[in-house]
């Protein structure tokens, strides 16, 4: 398994629409194939920075489901959506792997 980590620079004034286009990934993103942990919007600190992060099989598996995005409709509409409002600046896109795990739980005397 590997982690999609998006980094977007996006305008402190348009968070709202982010917001949108968020909630819009979140219907498109696990119907097309990836494992969606979520989009995170800025709550303190940066008001630029916001995140999406989501896991796919592998890098085969990470083109399959961006191409079944390009031709999802909520996924087209919302591609659409961020150009024609241009709340977006800019994205950086990093895979990671999980490396602590396993995790262990707390234990609590």
């Amino acid at each position: 398994m590997i982690t999609c980590i998006i980094r977007y620079e996006i305008d402190p004034f348009k968070i709202d629409a982010f917001k949108e286009y968020a909630r819009n990934w979140g219907q498109a993103i696990p119907r097309c194939g990836a494992e969606l942990i979520g989009y995170f919007a800025p709550h303190e600190g940066s008001a630029t920075t916001a995140f999406g992060i989501y896991n796919v099989e592998n890098l085969a598996a990470y083109e399959t489901y961006r191409e079944r995005l390009r031709t999802d409709a909520i996924g087209r509409s919302n591609y659409e959506f961020a150009k024609a409002e241009q709340f977006i600046r800019g994205e950086d896109r990093i895979f990671c792997k999980l490396a602590s795990a396993p995790h262990s739980e707390l234990i609590r005397s």
